[in-house]
């Protein structure tokens, strides 16, 4: 920045009051400053944000500046285009709010003419994000007072009802317009809370709302949005306190709401067709239709309260019966043993009403009852009633994962540059550095010149942070980029780096591999040397490089005269597929690089041994107080000697990344050592919605032995608190078990052990081992329960685990699919012991199951 004697004064004066955080004084100077003043300060403004952002160590060392500086940006700055952006920089968004910024920033552009004040209020609309209250108040500030028609975004409606205030409401121009858009906006979830349920009950109640249009509204969203819907509108649906002709008017919604709709809002509609019901004012066919609905729900709650309703619904109306039992017949097959005695025991009580259309439902279905349960259908209905046989699903490995095709020309190749985002994944990052490599040898004019534009970016853009530099895949890739592209201010680049406090980017050690290949490619690009094929880059979707790919690679580096880059030979071998055909092995004997004999003694010896893999789990104090469990491993590996310069990324760290996606592609011949490396980051994912767990469906695609690391990754992976990161896991499983490789004693060693230290929980397990069954994989998942349950069962006098109950119905489950057979000492112990607990009628089961 230029001396300060160099600087305008209004700028000098301004800048006091900005380093002091103080904006109200900043306003009054903004307010008595003539034009040239405010034109001088326009010029210095985006200068020294920019000067902020880099020297700052993150926007919280400097935070008392911004609203000093958004006052300034709107005062000061001519286009509208300009001020809407400056409102919403990007640096800004950490501001302190103040109620008394849009009164501010009104006075500050009232002298400006009116179409100028319009065109800034659209242009925040426009970038407007849903939840920025602070933004909100501003632009509706705006809105208001320019008084253009108000924007029906859904930015705008969620900003609107974050700050809905019943005791204003009525007097805000706004509230006409979107009152009725209420329950419409995407993101409605996140924006309606306790605050929400509040406000739109009491303006129902003071008559700004028309009551029918708000229940209508809110129960057409709860459709519409099925499994998705907002929860907090049940929770309004309840303080509006319908009265029976309001809910009689709306009872097909609320059948519709059972089948699909999460547990609070299908309890909402439950209570409501039950009180209907009761009072006589519920039709049959409805009736029949909301127990179904409820009958095919996974959650027990609404099961037992689907019998429960059936049994009273019955007493009440005996011309019910039938529907009654087509619904008992469907809990019959939701295998849980307490819900089907339940159901059983009424469908006998029901036997003597029963019609030929609830009898036949009952029969067809009872073949699946445990024998019990089953034979006492039998003698109920006069029938004898077949065991049924269970049907096993054909178990079929997905699909491993898939290469993205080579980049055809330097224009793609800028192209996929320019598109290029963070998070970054790997599939992109090798075709986007392979390309780099071959189109700067083949035709590097071409790659140049469409590369033009690359030598103009800002430093920011290569990692520069503060004064630190972030070095992860995505800042290094772009940094080679920038090393062909404009060599000489690139070596300008590398000297600064080598002058200033480096870290690398959030990662584990694998990570090292693809940022070192990075980086040892920047210094030939910078020179003019470049680099003429990499000879790690994937030929599979695995990360598995062909070897006869490779050899062709290598006899290209030595007709050139290169010599290969470290790193980018250590991943090329550590890529390689296991099992080389002695042809290959023949001729990588012929080369005379010292990469091509450490290849082909690599590819003589069958690369490096197998390691063994030791987890375990330790605790620490977390600096809130408190015990915090990490897991770790910990390998015995020997190196050969291309590996031996990167030792140290073979060591498994522990923490959080968002790159695990990237590890198995780093070795995909040894499955253990990635297992051995994602174990310990795992944990840091369970609870949130990182999508990090989707790397164990290409894990397992990949190749070599499982043990210890793929059992704890794999336990780890089906705790996952979302649905669809277990469903990852439970591919892996699938594909594991259809190449008849999983791991049982491992992974259930790994989940007693991560169930005990709480760091998984048991009954996500089962969910995901219930999948597997249900996929074909039963005869897989019983060898995984059956190593489980010794470990599990309480002795006498211990208290059993939650969910151990629901363990032992999904090892029946998959022994009965199975057909296994066998006695399991500690099981029978449990089968043995006095008392109907649920958790000793099911061991019960299983064990008769096993020993029949």
């Amino acid at each position: 920045m230029a001396d300060s004697h160099d600087l305008p004064a209004p700028w000098i004066e301004l800048l006091k009051l900005v380093r002091a955080g103080d904006t109200a004084r900043t306003v009054h100077l903004l307010a008595r400053l003539d034009a040239a003043g405010r034109k001088a300060i326009a010029a210095e403004l985006p200068r020294y944000v920019t000067a902020q952002s880099r020297e700052r160590n993150g926007w919280w060392d400097w935070h008392e500046q911004f609203s000093p500086l958004i006052m300034a940006g709107v005062a000061c700055l001519g286009g509208a285009a300009a001020v809407a952006a400056w409102v919403f920089r990007r640096e800004f968004r950490w501001r302190k709010e103040d109620a008394r910024d849009p009164g501010w920033i009104l006075e500050l552009v009232r002298d400006r003419p009116e179409a100028w004040r319009a065109d800034v209020a659209r242009r925040m609309v426009g970038r407007l994000r849903p939840l920025d209250t602070a933004e909100w108040e501003i632009v509706a500030a705006l809105v208001r007072e320019t008084a253009i028609e108000p924007p029906a975004g859904d930015a705008f409606v969620i900003g609107w009802l974050l700050t809905l205030d019943p005791r204003s409401a009525g007097a805000d121009p706004l509230f006409a317009h979107l009152a009725p858009r209420i329950f419409e906006p995407a993101g409605l979830a996140e924006a309606f809370s306790a605050r929400q349920i509040w406000a739109v009950g009491q303006l129902v109640a003071d008559g700004l709302l028309e009551r029918a249009d708000v229940i209508d509204g809110l129960v057409g969203r709860l459709l519409r949005d099925g499994p998705s819907g907002p929860v907090a509108l049940a929770d309004l649906h309840e303080r509006l306190q319908l009265d029976l002709v309001e809910a009689a008017g709306r009872a097909r919604d609320y059948v519709r709401l059972l089948p699909a709709a999460p547990v609070p809002v299908a309890d909402m509609a439950l209570a409501q067709l039950k009180r209907l019901d009761g009072a006589g004012r519920l039709e049959e066919e409805l009736f029949a239709e909301a127990v179904e609905g409820l009958a095919f729900r996974p959650e027990k709650k609404l099961l037992r309260a689907a019998v429960s309703w059936a049994g009273e619904a019955v007493t009440r109306v005996p011309g019910r019966t039938d529907a009654a039992l087509s619904v008992l017949a469907t809990i019959f097959r939701q295998d849980v043993l307490d819900l089907q005695e339940r159901a059983v025991r009424l469908a006998v009580r029901l036997a003597g009403q029963a019609g030929e259309q609830g009898r036949a439902a009952v029969i067809e279905a009872a073949g699946g009852l445990p024998d019990g349960l089953r034979e006492q259908i039998s003698m109920a209905y006069g029938e004898t009633i077949a065991e049924e046989v269970a049907v096993a699903a054909s178990l079929v490995a997905g699909p491993g994962p898939r290469p993205l095709p080579p980049i055809a020309s330097p224009e793609e190749l800028a192209q996929e540059i320019v598109a290029m985002g963070w998070p970054l994944g790997v599939h992109a990052f090798e075709r986007i550095l392979a390309g780099l490599v071959e189109w700067a040898d083949r035709e590097p004019q071409a790659l140049r010149e469409a590369l033009r534009p690359w030598g103009q970016l800002d430093r920011a853009q290569f990692g520069f942070y503060g004064h630190d530099v972030i070095e992860g895949g995505y800042e290094l890739l772009r940094r080679v980029v920038h090393a062909f592209a404009a060599p000489e201010d690139s070596a300008k680049l590398s000297q600064a780096i080598a002058q200033t406090r480096r870290r690398q980017d959030a990662g584990g050690p694998l990570d090292g591999l693809f940022q070192q290949r990075a980086r040892e490619l920047i210094a030939p690009f910078e020179s003019g040397a470049g680099y003429p094929v990499l000879l790690a880059a994937p030929t599979s979707g695995t990360g598995h490089v062909d070897p006869e790919t490779l050899l062709d690679r290598l006899e290209r580096l030595e007709a050139a005269g290169v010599e290969a880059l470290p790193a980018d030979l250590a991943q090329a071998l550590l890529r390689l597929p296991r099992g080389i055909d002695q042809a290959i092995v023949e001729r990588a004997g012929k080369l005379t690089s010292d990469a091509g004999r450490a290849c082909a003694a690599w590819l003589a010896s069958g690369g490096p041994a197998d390691p063994q893999v030791t987890c375990w789990v330790s605790s620490r104090r977390a600096y809130h107080g408190g015990d915090y469990k990490d897991v770790h491993a910990e390998l015995s590996l020997s190196l050969p000697d291309p590996l031996a310069p990167f030792h140290e990324l073979f060591a498994p760290g522990t923490g959080h990344t968002y790159t695990l996606e990237w590890w198995p592609s780093a070795m995909p011949s040894h499955r253990e050592v990635v297992a051995a490396h994602l174990a310990p980051y795992l944990p840091a994912s369970l609870e949130s919605n990182d999508r990090q767990v989707v790397v164990l469906a290409s894990l397992a695609h990949g190749d070599g032995p499982v043990g210890t690391a793929m059992g704890w990754a794999l336990a780890c992976g089906m705790g996952h608190r979302n649905a669809a990161d277990r469903a990852a896991a439970t591919d892996a499983l699938l594909t594991l078990a259809a190449r008849g490789e999983v791991p049982a004693a491992a992974l259930g060693e790994a989940v007693a052990e991560l169930t005990a230290e709480e760091i998984v929980k048991l009954n996500r397990v089962i969910s995901a081992l219930d999948e597997a069954t249900q996929a074909g994989a039963h005869a897989a998942v019983w060898a995984v329960i059956a190593d489980l349950l010794p470990r599990l069962l309480p002795a006498q006098g211990e208290r059993p685990r939650s969910g151990l109950a629901d363990l032992l119905a999904a090892g029946a489950r998959a022994a009965r699919t199975a057909g296994a057979r066998g006695d399991i000492p500690e099981l029978a112990a449990v089968a043995a012991r006095k008392g109907s607990s649920r958790l000793v009628q099911e061991a019960r089961r299983l064990h008769h199951l096993l020993t029949q």
